[in-house]
Parts: structure tokens; C-alpha cells; sequence
């Protein structure tokens, strides 16, 4: 988990060492990960967590677990209480987009009062799932399909600090495996992420009969629209990139574009990649494709 994700941070950009980032700690399993894998790489991190008092005693017991977590790891953590129903009310929307409101608003005003280069949430590879089926289900154009990026614009800041996911490139059962079976960490569970009459977590709980490798894909899927979009926009992107050579080699079956693009940009003379029908060789900064005898 931490040599993937700190992979994944460095190819995207998405973080540096020389100042802090702020990561949303709610608690649950993906933002413990989250925060504990960036404090092993090394990142100077400082945690915030959001009690929006919706949950009764269930909300007071997640903020004590982070509060006894941040203190295990050494790690600053700031707190903000939430009266979420009044601001729900008061603005004629609903309860999740209040939160959603209220938390990314806090994470900015926080993050650029320590100084931080990014605000760090633990979106994962079934939550990009999730993203791109409940756009398919509510209909949606290319850029529903492209799902979340690994760095994007604060929706309630959208000038000032970015937001950034660096477990996008991991699944949530390796999550659970990492803080239960390498790093003996517990986490908590929100009770409301059972209530199937919200739309996102009925696509949750259908997407437990999918297997690691279909969300997987999914997340792949999200990932090259993400490229159309830039080479559409005409952005240079890693994203771009990967799609332009899928585009170019397509027809000859290689797995795992992503890993050729990688090669060729760290110019890796005589690279071979092996598909049923060709070879592709790294030669002097560019990729030769030949058929298999």
C-alpha cells in the first residue's frame, strides 16, 4: 500500500514534502489509510475532522477515536462542530449537500491557515465506481464518465487549494486488509452508510457482488475518459497521454497502457512488453511494436 500509493502520488503530482497537507480524517476506514499511509511516506500532514452532530453519541464517539488516533501518530488535528441541520434549512438544501458544503469550505479556510498545499480526502476505486454508475443512472456526457480526478478544484474554493485523492489508485477491500491485516489499526463505522434509500449507498451495496477486478475496470474506464476530456480540451496531461498511446497501439492488444506510457517517459531502453500477437521494445526513446512468431 505504500509503495502504490506513494507511486501513484509522485505520476499525478500530487503532493511534495516541503509543506503540510491537510487530510479529512472522518474516522472510517479510508481516511484512517489515508492519514496513516501519508504519515509513513512522509508527508507533513495535519488532520481535520467534521462533527456534524447527526448522529447523536455515534458523531461524539467518531470525533474521540480521531482525536486518540491523531494523538498515536503525532499527528495535529483540528476539529470543527457543525450545527448541519440549521445550515440545511437556512439554505433550503439538503442534508448531505450541507455537509458536503460545510466540510470543503472549513478544509480550505484551515488548510491555508497552516499553510498547506493541498486538502487530501480518501476517495477510493469504489467510490469512483460509484460516481460513475450513479451518473449512468441519472444520465450523463463524457465528463459524468470521467468520474473524480486525483487532483481537482475545491467545490466551495474553487481558486484556492486543491483537492487531492491519492488512494484513487486502490480498492476499498485492500484498505481494510492494509489497517487490519499489516498495520493492526481499527477504524469506525457510520451507521447511515447502511440506508440503501440514499442513492449513492444503494449503488454500494451493489456494487458488493462486483468483484475487485470489475471496479477496477470501472476506475480504469474513468481514468481514460479523463483523458479524452484533456486531449478534447487540448491539455497535456499524464491522462492524455495514456489514451493518445492506447489509441495509437490498440489494435495489437497490449495490457496495462499506463505502465508502457510510464516506461517511455523514463525513457527505460529495452522495456519489452508482450501482448498474444506482439512485442513492444523501448528503443531510443520510442516504443517498436513487432509481431510474435
Amino acid at each position: 500500500m505504500l509503495r502504490r500509493v506513494s507511486t501513484y502520488i509522485r505520476q499525478r503530482e500530487l503532493l511534495n514534502k516541503n509543506q503540510p497537507v491537510l487530510v479529512a480524517l472522518s474516522g472510517g476506514a479510508d481516511s484512517v489509510a489515508l492519514l496513516d499511509v501519508l504519515v509513513r511516506a512522509g508527508y507533513p500532514c495535519i488532520a481535520a475532522h467534521c462533527n456534524f452532530q447527526l448522529r447523536g453519541e455515534e458523531s461524539n464517539r467518531d470525533e474521540r477515536f480521531v482525536r486518540d488516533l491523531c494523538s498515536r501518530l503525532n499527528v495535529p488535528l483540528e476539529v470543527k462542530i457543525f450545527d448541519t441541520r440549521a445550515h440545511a434549512h437556512a439554505n433550503h438544501i439538503s442534508i448531505e449537500m450541507a455537509a458536503r458544503d460545510l466540510r470543503y469550505a472549513w478544509f480550505d479556510e484551515i488548510a491555508r491557515t497552516h499553510g498547506c498545499q493541498a486538502v487530501a480526502v480518501a476517495h477510493h476505486q469504489n467510490d469512483q465506481a460509484e460516481t460513475v454508475l450513479l451518473h449512468l443512472k441519472r444520465g450523463t456526457g463524457l465528463r459524468g464518465l470521467a468520474g473524480m480526478r486525483p487532483k481537482s478544484a475545491n467545490p466551495m474554493a474553487p481558486e484556492s487549494l486543491p483537492i487531492v485523492r491519492p488512494l484513487l489508485c486502490t480498492t476499498r477491500d485492500y484498505i481494510e486488509h492494509y489497517l487490519r491485516d499489516k498495520r493492526g489499526i481499527s477504524w469506525v463505522n457510520d451507521s447511515t452508510n447502511s440506508d440503501t434509500s440514499i442513492s449513492r449507498n444503494a449503488i454500494r451495496e451493489q456494487l458488493r457482488s462486483y468483484t475487485k477486478t470489475e471496479i477496477e475496470h470501472i476506475a480504469q474506464t474513468a481514468e481514460y475518459m479523463q483523458g479524452y476530456i484533456d486531449i478534447l480540451e487540448g491539455r497535456h496531461s499524464r491522462e492524455a497521454g495514456i489514451v493518445q498511446l492506447y489509441e495509437d497501439i490498440r489494435e495489437y492488444g497490449f495490457a496495462e497502457i499506463d505502465k508502457i506510457y510510464d516506461a517511455l517517459q523514463r525513457g527505460e531502453g529495452g522495456k519489452v512488453f508482450t501482448s498474444k500477437t506482439h512485442r513492444a521494445t523501448i528503443k531510443k526513446g520510442k516504443l517498436c511494436v513487432t509481431l510474435v512468431s
